[in-house]
């Protein structure tokens, strides 16, 4: 599905080759609590033989009769926290680790490296295994390398780190999934720890090391990364040359070949020094559907060859997902400014954002902190068992470092509808006109519902509540896109939130009445919104996602777009959401304002087709009440006056409530 990567032979075997340090196949240990029964094997908190330790079985085993078996069964994850302490911490020469891996069906699987000891002082990588694919990331980068498994089969992961160069590689079976350069370039320790929804068992775990030594001149293809992995994404592709040798690297010339099509790069006027590395970025290549090799050559290096050629090329199959017609994907992250692990939940949305954003809309949506949307908090509080944590497509609750499985299985999956979003908006008044059409493509019915989202970026606050709990702080828990570098609590002045949920309308699960019974391809149906932005909302920075949820509450497709991006669709009128289920014209019968513009007074001129209870309000810009009246029950033409001889010349906004139905207009003072 991603990236296979072939190569790099003579970084990792031309050293000197020790004795296999450690090799466990559990066969010595009876089942139960591992902890106990092992020299080598503990538990995160160093207490063993309880819920926290890994558990011998016999349920499974890839030889044998024995593993370890592995199942989260608290909230956000664990209890199970299983760890093997390689002895030693290896800053140098080559660490080789293996294990045999079975992930139960529909099930994920995890574990991490820690760089140094103790444990939890630094983080080296994260390995995440879900519905069929293994990510493997630092902390920094989210997919450093990854590929394909089987579910409910046996197969093996193996880690071979150069840590002399700073080169790592990773096999699934023998097959390359990728080369990258970690960000923490140490090892001492496995963490073992099943993150919520997690279920599988480890077998055949073993790790070694050996001496390296740099040449002379080697100039080294240390990855490619295409820049994203969506058939039609126009990508900036980046081809890593690392120095892995002790003579500094002054030019080079560096070919990337892609789908037939070699594009070069001629680098001079360098001193690179010895470990350090150069990143080559290649512009404005289309990911072409299909598998396709890339393959990167340096050459002419200081002019000649190096003294290693053997790791002057690499290669890659990019086989990128082909996305399903119009499909967008949603992601809501459960997050809070109390919430110490949070940090990781806006480090990954952002990574999303910016390798995805043409198929992802993400959400972010608060907890118990100055940007929480009540509604929409309770709705996803419900779904999730912890913060952070992530829905993609309201699916199972996972950590928002876990998405991409997800996002990449929702991104083919055919959607029942295209969501396009219209708009107008009136910077006076700051009215915002909503309206979400659903394009049908398949048969459907009226178990669809349709919601509003607004988000906005860029958000920030002045007081302590936006302070941003940090366990990163001081980097302890591993990297994490800069959070590391920052104090726990991140005060407020240096807090900005992005993706950060603003409204919902009509509710989490959606509109009721979205759509008829039968429903059939080629029909359009608009549902209409109107939202009221608080002055302290930046207009510039929202974005409008429109979305459907199916029958079983799931996101069937979304729509994003700036409030530009939805003005320039263009506004379809429609029926706007609400008890009565008003149309523009309607409301414009029912409730009039004049003179407009005014000075001293103004006329609520009402025209009530049956008994009903009105109710009105007056609000400036600013989102402040200036005035409300409940008139209790009326019927027929009425007017009600409003005196504003005493209010400041601006902008207002009349708010008139008939049976619970919220209409509002714009009222200019002079």
């Amino acid at each position: 599905m991603k990236k296979i990567t072939y190569l790099l032979g003579a970084l990792f075997f031309a050293g000197t080759v020790n004795a296999q340090i450690f090799s466990d196949d559990f066969e010595a240990y009876n089942t139960g609590a591992l902890g106990p029964q092992s020299p080598n094997w503990t538990t995160w908190s160093g207490t063993e033989g309880g819920t926290e330790d890994g558990t011998v079985s016999t349920a499974q085993a890839s030889s044998g009769t024995k593993s370890i078996y592995f199942n989260s069964t608290a909230s956000g994850g664990g209890p199970q926290d299983c760890v093997l302490d390689f002895g030693s911490t290896y800053t140098s020469g080559i660490f080789t680790f293996q294990a045999d891996f079975y992930v139960n069906t529909g099930k994920s699987a995890y574990f991490n490296f820690q760089a140094v000891a103790p444990i939890g002082t630094t983080w080296a990588m994260n390995a995440n295994f879900a519905n069929g694919v293994l990510t493997i990331d630092d902390g920094v980068t989210a997919e450093l390398a990854t590929g394909a498994f089987t579910h409910a089969s046996w197969f093996t992961l193996e880690i071979k780190a150069n840590l002399t160069i700073g080169l790592w590689e990773a096999f699934i079976d023998g097959n390359s999934i990728g080369v990258w350069e970690n960000s923490i370039n140490t090892i001492r320790s496995i963490d073992i720890f099943p993150l919520q929804g997690s279920q599988f068992y480890v077998d055949d775990v073993s790790y070694d090391h050996s001496t390296y030594a740099l040449p002379t001149l080697n100039a080294a293809l240390s990855g490619i990364d295409m820049g994203g992995n969506i058939a039609t994404q126009v990508v900036n592709p980046v081809v890593s040359v690392l120095n892995g040798g002790s003579t500094p690297l002054t030019s080079f010339d560096v070919v990337l070949d892609y789908n037939g099509t070699p594009y070069t790069q001629n680098i001079t006027g360098q001193n690179l020094a010895s470990l350090a590395s150069y990143q080559v970025t290649f512009t404005n290549i289309t990911l072409a559907p299909g598998s396709n090799v890339a393959t990167a050559t340096v050459s002419n290096v200081n002019g000649g060859t190096d003294n290693d050629p053997a790791d002057n090329s690499t290669s890659i199959t990019v086989n990128p997902v082909v996305p399903a017609a119009g499909k967008m994907v949603v992601g809501e992250e459960g997050t809070g400014t109390w919430c110490q692990w949070c940090p990781r939940g806006a480090v990954y949305m952002d990574l999303f954002e910016q390798e995805f954003g043409d198929f992802w809309a993400g959400i972010a949506v608060h907890n118990a902190d100055p940007m929480t949307v009540t509604e929409y908090d309770a709705g996803m509080g419900s779904l999730i068992g912890g913060y952070p944590s992530a829905l993609v497509d309201r699916g199972t609750d996972i950590d928002p470092s876990s998405m991409g499985p997800d996002f990449y299985s929702r991104l083919q999956t055919a959607p029942k509808a295209l969501i396009t979003n219209g708009a107008t908006w009136d910077p006076a008044t700051r009215m915002l006109y909503v309206s979400v059409s659903a394009d049908f493509q398949a048969v459907a019915n009226n178990n669809y519902k349709i919601a509003c989202v607004l988000t906005e970026d860029g958000v920030t606050g002045t007081t302590s509540a936006y302070n941003q709990s940090n366990a990163y702080a001081g980097g302890g828990n591993g990297v994490m896109g800069g959070f590391e570098a920052l104090p726990n609590p991140v005060p407020a002045a240096q807090m900005v939130y992005d993706h950060v949920a603003r409204a919902i309308q009509p509710s989490f699960t959606g509109y009721a009445n979205s759509f008829p019974a039968t429903v059939n391809a080629g029909d359009v149906y608009t549902v209409n919104f109107l939202y009221i932005l608080p002055a302290t909302w930046d207009e510039t920075k929202i974005h409008i996602i429109g979305m459907m949820m199916d029958p079983a509450g799931r996101i069937d497709n979304a729509g994003k777009a700036t409030i530009t991006e939805a003005v320039a669709n263009g506004y379809v009128s429609g029926t706007i959401v609400g008890t009565e289920e008003l149309s523009l014209d309607q409301i414009d019968a029912m409730f009039q304002l004049f003179p407009n513009p005014t000075s001293e007074n103004a006329t609520v001129a009402l025209n009530l087709q049956k008994e009903s209870t009105v109710e009105v309000r007056l609000i400036d810009m600013a989102g402040q009440e200036i005035a409300a009246r409940n008139y209790g029950s009326m019927n027929g033409s009425s007017n009600i006056q409003l005196n504003t001889a005493e209010l400041t010349a601006g902008v207002y906004v009349v708010e008139v409530t008939i049976n619970n139905e919220k209409m509002i207009k714009r009222l200019i003072i002079e």
